[in-house]
């Protein structure tokens, strides 16, 4: 099985002062174990906006490991992530803000595995079970 992955798993794989930088790590062997990993190219962007972060790290960091980031996302992927980003919005209006804000990046990455079929690796499987239901995840 392939598996997408959210940008915070490698955050906290690149930072080994981060609590979960070991469950990140052994996450990461296990879904490697269990097929292929990939990432949607929006991960790619956000990771890119972290300090010390730059193209020629991802781009090598990615292909020393064998990870592929997905530079295309066709129009199921823009389509599912519009409805789930519509659909977050109506509930966080009706709570009156009660949910953390989200940006439209976090829903590309879940219509990206559901779209393609993977399964997703998060620690923030709160946001991707309410906007995604169907969406397989592992979450940690």
């Amino acid at each position: 099985m392939t598996t997408a992955l959210d940008s915070n798993i490698l955050v906290a794989l690149w930072d080994t002062e981060n609590a979960l930088n070991l469950k990140a790590k052994s996450a990461l062997e296990a879904a490697r174990a269990a097929g292929n990993l990939v990432l949607a190219a929006p991960v790619y962007s956000e990771l890119l906006a972290y300090p010390g972060r730059t193209e020629e790290f991802l781009d090598s960091f990615f292909a020393e490991t064998g990870i592929k980031v997905d530079w295309e996302l066709n129009e199921s992927i823009w389509r599912s992530a519009g409805l789930a980003f519509q659909s977050y919005a109506a509930r966080r209006r009706k709570q009156r803000g009660s949910e953390p804000r989200r940006i439209q990046a976090d829903f590309l990455i879940g219509a990206h595995a559901l779209e393609n079929g993977y399964r997703l690796l998060t620690f923030d499987d709160r946001l991707y079970r309410a906007a995604f239901p169907r969406l397989a995840i592992t979450a940690i």
